[in-house]
Order: C-alpha cells, then structure tokens, then sequence
C-alpha cells in the first residue's frame, strides 16, 4: 500500500477518533452543564422557598400582633363598658338607698306625727266627753226649771201650754198682717207720686253729669311705606313673602295703585294692630323674607299683649277699681280692640261704669260697687269669640272664677234682663248700658253683623278635628285654615277642606261664594353650633 494512502487513512482514522472524542466530550460538557444548572435552579427554589417561608412568618406574625392587639383593644373595652355599668348599677343603687332611707324618715315623721294626733285627738275627747256631762247636767236643770214654770203659768192662766202659744201666734200675725197692708199701700201711693219723675231725674242726671265722644272702630289700617319699591319686596318673589305674612297674621293684605299706601285688613282688631306694627317693622328693618316676619311677627305679638295689660292697668287707675284679678285686667285691656255695633266696648264700659255711679249716688246705694259692676258688665265680650254662650253667661262665669262679688256676678249676668235680680245694681247697670248705647251714633249695627258672620266662619273651620288655626280675611270671601301635619295627611286635607265648605254651606247665609284654603306644611328646624 503506497505510504500516501496509508497517511490517508491515518489521518481519517485521527479525524474520525477526534469527532468522537469531540462528541463524547460535548456531550460530557452538556452533562456537566445541565446538572451545573439544575443545581443553580434547585438553589434558587431553596431561597425562593426560604424568602416565602420568612415572610408567611412575618405575615404570621403580623396576623398574631394585631389579633393580640385587637383582642385586647375588645378586652379594654368590654372592661371600660363593664366598669361604667357596674358604676351606673352601684349609682341608681345609692340613689335608691338614699329614697329608702328617705322615705323611712318621712314614714317615722308620719309615724310621730300620728302619734302626736292620735293623743291629740284622745285629749279632745275627754275634753269634749266632760262638757257632754257638764251640758247634760245643765239640759236637766233648765228642763227641771221650764216645767216648773210652765206649772205656775197653767196654774195662773187656766191654759195649756199648746193653747196659750196659739194665742199668742194668732195675735201677732193678724198685728203682722195689717202693719204690712198699711206700709204696702203706703209705698205703692207713694211709689206712684214721684217713682217716674224721680227715674227721670235720675237719669237725666246721670246723662248729663257724664258725656264721652265716640270712637268708631273701622275693619282696616292703612300702612305707608317710603316709595312703590318697598311694594315688590313686601310682595316677595312670587308672592312669598305677602302669604307668610297674612298666614302669620291671620290678616288680608292689600297692595294696590295707591301711592304709598299698603292696606291691611282684618275684622279682629288685635290681628289688625299686630300686623300693622310688624308691618311698619319689617319696612323699617328692610329685611323681607318668611322667617324674618314671623320673628318680627312673634316679638310684636308680645308687645301688643304687654300693651293690652298696661292698657287694662291704666282703665282701672282711671275708673279707681281696685283687687281686680290680674287675668281679668288683661280681659279689660283686650277690650280695647273689640267693638260691638261699631262701638269700642272699653269706652263703652267707662261709661257704663261712671253712669251706673251717677245712679247709685243718687237713689243713696254705694257708688264705688256701682262703679265696679258697670266696668266688668262686659267682660265676656272678650273672649265671647272663643267660648260658646253669650257674653252675659261668660262675663259672669269668668267674674265668678276670678273671685268677684256677687253683685257684680248678677250685673254681668243680668244686665240685659236674661235673669231674676237679688241686687238693686243689676237693674243700674241695666239702665246705664242702655244709655251709653242709645246715644245718636254710638252704635252701627251692620259691622257687628258683619264681624259676628267671620267670627262664624273661623268657628265652623277650627272646629274639625286636626285644625290647628283658621283665619277668615277677604272680608269674609276666603278662610284660610291651618292643620297639624301629623294628624292631617294629603288625603285627609282634601276631605277636610271639603267637609269644611259643606258645613259653611249648611250653616251660613253669605253672597257669592267663600274660598276655603287648607293649609298643611311640615317644618324641621336644626341648629348649627
């Protein structure tokens, strides 16, 4: 074999053996290397499952620090609400210790005070048990002494005891009877010859010893206002503000062309002289809004009952009646806003009160009680808008509640003859409130018709179940009523404005027709602090 071919398959057989060495040895480096690598992940797996094991632990730990923490937040707690029930426990069980032992000392003062009373009561007994023997004693002496002389009267007289007191009686009445027809007959001729002239003297007497002008009262007050500007805001935007003051006032407010003028208008005369002052106010003051007239409207309600008290004060001091009962002064003042025919009742009572002095003076009774009973005659025309009855049977009742004479009871009870008099005053009063209401001009009857139908109209509405206020205004044409929001639901008010104009229609004789307006709002009022 020529050398060449020999060095060629050495060289294949080197080449041969070095690729599979070659082969073997990567094979051994990719083994070396693939277990370098599963060592490198099996590390990595060992920490990363040692980082998560530490920080279950930690978490775990956290988890048992705020378990703990909570636990024993709970437990202070429940210890504090332990604490402060035991304390309030053992404080009601003092407080309760303290009314035992209290009510033991008032038992053991009861006790001692019994005691006292009972020995008391057993002293009086014997006291009253010894005078009952002593009076005893005595009935059987004076019986003993009565018979004896009954004996020696028979004895001398020949008569019964029985028959000697029937003739004895016999004679006296028929004394008695004549003396009486005698003086009878001299009063009634005598009584004839000067009673009516005297009457008229009295009273003629009476009429021109006293003479009052005369003040009628008119249905509205005219407010003025410093420029038709002011009128847009009493008005308000959408008439806000004009519907809380007439809802407030229980008055019809009239803003019309007339320059510088706002009417209000009202037939309860202390309404009408609220509003007009909150009026005048509320202009002055220049804020306009609801809240700001009831406040104003609150504040001269108050003012308005300070000035009937003072103005009932003042009637007293002028009329020199003294121990009238506060609540009757107030009764007075309130007067003072209330008209009857177009005539003020507290001038009308003035009047009454000097004539019926005038009267007394001159027929020789007491002025001072006269006076008295003429100036209360009345009284119940205060309140005769909120009690059933006329204001006879009211003013006596409230002068009889208030600890007034009895004369003075029957004059306010009788004085328009409704009852049989005891007392020569009622008959004064009688004539003296005839008088001060004859005079020319001193009445008009159409404004007494006119108040007495609103005043009926406001009573037939306040008289449903669940109304709270009701106010007739539009001279009588609308009532505007008022009803508790809880008593009262949405459907309720409806049937309650309708049942209210039923009865209005039953009731009343009216022209045109009458607008009722239900009123029902719910108000929540908080305070920020």
């Amino acid at each position: 074999m020529p050398i060449s071919a020999l060095l060629g398959e050495v060289s294949a057989g080197l080449l041969a053996g070095a690729m599979a060495i070659t082969l073997v040895a990567g094979v051994l480096v990719g083994l070396v290397i693939q277990a370098l690598v599963r060592k490198l992940q099996k590390t990595a797996l060992e920490k990363e499952l040692q980082a998560r094991i530490a920080a279950a632990e930690a978490e775990a730990e956290r988890i048992k620090a705020r378990a703990e923490a909570e636990a024993k937040s709970e437990f202070i707690e429940r210890r504090a609400e332990f604490d402060a029930e035991t304390q309030t426990v053992r404080a009601e069980l003092r407080n309760e210790e303290k009314r035992l032992s209290k009510r033991e000392d008032l038992v053991d003062q009861k006790m001692e005070t019994l005691a006292a009373k009972e020995r008391s009561v057993e002293t009086a007994e014997r006291a009253i048990n010894e005078r009952e023997k002593a009076l005893v004693a005595k009935d059987r002496q004076l019986n003993d002494l009565i018979a004896q002389q009954k004996t020696q009267l028979m004895k001398v007289a020949n008569m019964t005891a029985e028959e000697a007191r029937q003739l004895l009686l016999e004679r006296v009445e028929k004394d008695i009877q004549r003396e009486a027809a005698q003086m009878v007959q001299r009063e009634l001729e005598k009584a004839e010859e000067t009673a009516e002239p005297r009457a008229r003297e009295i009273i003629i007497t009476a009429i021109q010893r006293y003479a009052a002008e005369h003040t009628g009262e008119s249905t509205v007050s005219t407010v003025d206002i410093p420029s038709d500007d002011m009128k847009g805001r009493v008005i308000g935007r959408e008439g806000r503000n004009i519907r809380a003051f007439e809802k407030a006032t229980g008055v019809d407010v009239i803003v019309d062309d007339t320059p510088g003028v706002v009417v209000v208008s009202g037939f309860d005369p202390v309404r009408r002289e609220v509003a007009r002052l909150s009026l005048e106010k509320l202009i002055q003051d220049g804020r306009i809004h609801p809240s700001r007239i009831e406040e104003l409207v609150a504040e001269t309600q108050k003012e308005v009952n300070r000035h009937i008290q003072e103005v009932g004060k003042q009637t007293l001091l002028d009329a020199n009646v003294r121990g009238v009962h506060p609540k009757l002064v107030g009764l007075l003042g309130r007067l003072h806003y209330r008209t009857s025919y177009g005539q003020n009742v507290l001038k009308h009572c003035m009047e009454v009160a000097y004539l019926s002095q005038v009267i007394a003076d001159e027929i020789g009774v007491s002025g001072a009680l006269a006076r008295r009973c003429g100036l209360l005659h009345d009284i119940g025309k205060a309140v005769d808008h909120e009690v059933e009855g006329g204001h006879p049977e009211i003013g006596a009742e409230l002068c009889k509640r208030y600890g007034e004479k009895e004369e003075v009871i029957e004059a306010a009870a009788g004085h328009h003859g409704d009852v049989q008099t005891r007392f020569v005053y009622t008959p004064i009063v009688a004539a003296a409130d005839a008088i001060s209401a004859s005079r020319p001009g001193a009445r008009r009857e159409t404004l007494e018709r006119y108040v007495q139908r609103l005043e009926k109209l406001e009573g037939i509405a306040a008289a449903f179940e669940g109304v709270k206020q009701a106010y007739a205004i539009q001279a009588g044409r609308e009532v505007r009523v008022l009803v508790d929001a809880e008593m009262v639901d949405d459907r309720l008010a409806a049937k309650v404005a309708h049942d209210i104009a039923k009865r209005v229609e039953e009731e009343m004789q009216y022209p045109g027709e009458v607008k009722v307006t239900l009123i029902r709002e719910l108000r929540y009022v908080e305070y920020a602090r």
